[in-house]
């Protein structure tokens, strides 16, 4: 009888998005990154990837410099290869998207930039601010801003 109720408080425990190892999965995430720093783009791109791979529903918000990494003439900041495993922000973030994430520029970067949206690359869109507010709001959200 014991084990039956623990087989089945845990069989309840990943319908409702609990893994068995104590991470919670089912989560919404969305990074914001608005810094300039390779690193920092990099790490948030790291940390964002875990995320995804741990089951969290995941959007990327670029805003500023941090929108640089969308761009297909992107900086070289954002292109070179980093270490230890000489993978770039723009590198790790389409693995991203091709994981399924959601990637996104601020509203406002390309009119800042005088560019249009044929400037990012395939599958980057541009945040409509009343849904990534929503989504922000959300009572499932976790917000990491880097």
């Amino acid at each position: 009888m014991k084990k039956t109720l623990i087989a089945a408080a845990t069989v309840a425990g990943l319908a409702t998005g609990a893994q068995a190892d104590g991470h919670e999965t089912g989560k919404n995430l969305v990074t914001v990154v608005t810094s300039a720093e390779p690193q920092t783009q990099l790490m948030s791109m790291v940390l964002t990837m875990q995320a995804v791979q741990q089951g969290a529903t995941t959007r990327v918000l670029l805003c500023g410099p941090g929108g640089d990494i969308a761009l297909k003439e992107a900086p070289a900041s954002a292109t070179a290869p980093q270490p230890p495993r000489d993978m770039s922000p723009q590198g790790l973030m389409r693995k991203i998207m091709e994981a399924g994430a959601t990637v996104e520029v601020c509203a406002i970067y390309l009119p800042g930039k005088g560019v249009g949206p044929e400037a990012l690359l395939d599958g980057v869109g541009v945040a409509r601010p009343p849904e990534m507010a929503g989504a922000m709001l959300g009572d499932d959200t976790v917000v990491w801003s880097f």
